[in-house]
C-alpha cells in the first residue's frame, strides 16, 4: 500500500473509534453498557444487525466463494426473510416485555437453571469459535498486504478491538456499525465499477456475462432436493430458515441488538429491514466475486492467490515442477483470454477447466513443500484484487472498510459473550449481589478473556478454506439444538424442565453424530435436525416425567 492509502486508513479508523466512543453514554450502568439503556432508533439497530453479518468474512470469504463457485451461496439466505417475519411477531415482543439482559435468562423462568446454564454454555462455545473465524478473515487480508505472519496480525487486530469494546459498550458498537455499513456498501459498489471497467476494455459486458453463465457461476438456484449438496433451494429454505431462527431469535449477539431498540415496534422494524435488504446486499457481494473471475479471465491472474509460501516452494525439491506448472498456466491463461475475446465458449471452458486443474496441482505442491495440509487459496482472491488493481485512495478505503467490518462484528460478538458470561454465569452462580461497578469490571475481564481465546481460534481458522463456510459450520453444530429449546419454551406448555434438558442433550448428540458420522449430510441440515430432535425428545420425556 502507498502512503496515501495508509493515510486514508489511519484517518478513517481514528474517526470511527473516536465517533463511536463519543456517542457512548450511560455506560456506567449494566443496562447502559449491555443494552444502551434500550434507547437506539430502529434504523440504527437494523444496520447494526446487518453489520454483524456483513463482517470481514463476508467481504473476504464470500467473494472468494463466488469466484470459485458463483452465486449459489445466495440460497443460504433464502430462509432469512421468513425467519425475520416470524421472529418480529413472536420472539421480539416476548423478550422485550420480559426485560431480560440475555435470551437465556428467560429459560430459567420457564424451566430451571440447568436449562439456562446449558443453553448459554453452548452459545458461549459456538460464538467464541465463530468470533475466532471473524478475526481470521481480516488477518488474512492484512497479512497478505503487509507480509506479516497470521499470529502477529491477529494480535494487532484483537488488542485495539478488545480495548474499544471494553470502554465503548454496545452503543459504540451500534453506531460504528452504522458507519461501517455505509462504507462497505460504498466501497463494494466502487469495486464493482472498477471491475466492470476492466472487463469491458476487452469485451462487451453481455459477452462477459455469457461466459460466466457458461461456467455455471450465474446459477443462483438449485431446485434439487439433496442432503449432500450444501446450497440448494431446499437447504436454504428449510435448513437456512432454522439457522436464521436460531441465530436471530436465540443467539445473544443478535438478541442483544434488538433489545437496545426504543420499543417493540422499533425492534420489529429493525428485523424487517434486515429481511428485505440482506439478500440484495449478499447478491452484491457475490456478484463482485463473479466479476473478479471475469476480470482475471481477461487479465493475468496469479496461479495461486496466496503467495505466502513462494520462497519455501522455490527452495524445495518441487521448485522445478512448480515452475513447469507456472509455464503451462501462463499458456492456458492466454488461451482462455483469446477464447473469451472471440466468444468461443467451448475453448474458454476447456482452458478454464485446465487452469482449475493446474491450480489444484500447484496447491498440492505447496502442501507437500511446506507441510501445511490445510492450505487454502479462496480467502486470498479478493485481497489480491484490492491491492493490485484498485486505484490509490480506494485501496486504503477498502482496507479500512475491512478493518471496520472486522471490528464492528467482533466487538458486537465480544459484547454478547461478555454479557452471557456475566449475567448467566458470574452473577447467577458466583457473585449474586454486587453493585454495577463490580459487574462492569468483571465484564471487562470477561471481554479480554474471550478476546484472547478467539485469537487462538483465529490462528487455526485462517487456513480452513472458505471462512464464510467455516463460521456457519461452527454455528450449525449448536444453533438447531438451542432453537429447539426455545421452541419448547415459547410454543408449548407441555414441556417440562427435565424434558427440555434431556432434549437439548439428545439434540447435540445427534447433530454431532451426524456431523462426524455422516459427513455427506450438508451442514445446513444440521440446524433442522437439531431442532426437531430437541422438540421430539423434549416432548416425549416431558410426557413421561409428569
Amino acid at each position: 500500500m502507498r502512503a496515501f492509502d495508509w493515510a486514508v486508513l489511519i484517518v478513517y479508523l481514528t474517526w470511527m473509534v473516536w465517533d463511536g466512543l463519543r456517542r457512548s453514554t450511560n455506560t456506567d450502568k449494566v443496562e447502559g453498557y449491555f443494552l444502551a439503556s434500550r434507547s437506539l432508533p430502529w434504523w440504527a439497530v437494523g444496520l447494526s444487525v446487518m453489520a454483524t453479518q456483513m463482517s470481514a468474512i463476508t467481504i473476504v470469504g464470500t467473494t472468494g466463494q463466488a469466484y470459485a463457485t458463483g452465486l449459489r451461496f445466495v440460497q443460504f439466505y433464502f430462509g432469512l426473510p421468513i425467519a425475520m417475519v416470524i421472529l418480529s411477531v413472536t420472539v421480539v415482543p416476548f423478550f422485550t416485555r420480559a426485560k431480560v439482559y440475555t435470551a437465556y435468562e428467560y429459560l430459567e423462568r420457564r424451566f430451571d437453571v440447568r436449562v439456562r446454564t446449558a443453553t448459554s454454555f453452548l452459545f458461549l462455545i459456538g460464538r467464541a469459535f465463530s468470533l475466532g473465524v471473524v478475526l481470521a478473515a481480516p488477518a488474512v487480508v492484512i497479512s497478505t498486504i503487509l507480509n506479516w505472519s497470521i499470529p502477529v496480525t491477529v494480535l494487532v487486530l484483537a488488542i485495539p478491538m478488545v480495548f474499544y469494546t471494553s470502554f465503548g459498550g454496545v452503543q459504540a458498537v451500534a453506531w460504528t456499525d452504522v458507519k461501517q455499513m455505509v462504507v462497505v456498501v460504498g466501497c463494494m459498489s466502487a469495486a464493482v465499477g472498477v471491475l466492470v471497467w476492466g472487463i469491458t476494455r476487452d469485451v462487451g459486458l453481455g459477452q462477459a456475462i455469457n461466459l460466466a453463465g457458461a461456467t455455471g457461476r450465474l446459477q443462483a438456484v438449485d431446485t434439487r432436493f439433496s442432503l449432500s449438496e450444501t446450497y440448494t433451494l431446499w437447504s436454504g429454505l428449510l435448513g437456512g430458515l432454522f439457522l436464521s431462527l436460531s441465530y436471530f431469535g436465540c443467539d445473544q449477539s443478535q438478541v442483544q441488538r434488538y433489545l437496545t431498540a426504543k420499543s417493540i415496534d422499533e425492534a420489529r422494524q429493525s428485523l424487517l429491514m434486515s429481511a428485505f435488504v440482506k439478500i440484495p446486499l449478499q447478491l452484491l457481494i457475490l456478484a463482485t466475486g463473479v466479476l473478479v473471475f471475469l476480470f482475471y479471465s481477461f487479465q493475468t491472474p496469479p496461479m495461486l492467490f496466496n503467495r505466502a509460501y513462494d520462497a519455501q516452494v522455490a527452495a524445495s525439491p518441487y521448485a522445478t515442477e512448480y515452475a513447469n506448472l507456472q509455464k503451462e498456466f501462463d499458456t492456458q491463461v492466454i488461451v482462455r483470454r483469446e477464447a473469451g475475446k472471440a466468444n468461443d465458449t467451448t475453448a474458454f471452458l476447456a482452458a478454464d477447466s485446465r487452469l482449475k486443474a493446474l491450480r489444484g496441482n500447484a496447491a498440492d505442491i505447496v502442501k507437500k513443500a511446506t507441510g501445511d495440509t490445510r492450505y487454502s487459496d479462496v480467502n486470498y482472491v479478493f485481497p489480491t484484487f484490492i491491492t493490485t488493481q484498485l486505484p490509490i485512495g480506494l485501496v486504503g478505503l477498502m482496507i479500512a472498510s475491512i478493518f471496520a467490518a472486522a471490528m464492528s462484528a467482533s466487538s458486537g460478538e465480544l459484547s454478547a459473550l461478555s454479557s452471557a458470561t456475566i449475567i448467566d454465569f458470574y452473577k447467577r452462580h458466583f457473585v449474586t449481589d454486587a453493585d454495577d461497578a463490580h459487574y462492569l469490571r468483571a465484564s471487562k475481564v470477561a471481554t479480554a478473556s474471550w478476546g484472547l481465546f478467539s485469537c487462538f481460534v483465529a490462528m487455526y481458522a485462517a487456513n480452513q478454506g472458505s471462512l464464510i463456510e467455516v463460521v456457519n459450520r461452527y454455528g450449525s453444530f449448536f444453533y438447531g439444538s438451542i432453537l429447539g429449546v426455545f421452541i419448547l419454551a415459547l410454543l408449548t406448555k407441555r414441556a417440562t424442565a427435565t424434558g427440555a434438558f434431556v432434549g437439548l442433550v439428545a439434540g447435540m448428540v445427534v447433530v454431532l453424530s451426524v456431523a462426524f458420522g455422516l459427513p455427506w449430510v450438508a451442514f445446513l441440515w444440521h440446524n433442522l435436525i437439531g431442532a426437531v430432535v430437541v422438540v421430539v425428545v423434549g416432548l416425549a420425556v416431558s410426557s413421561l416425567s409428569r
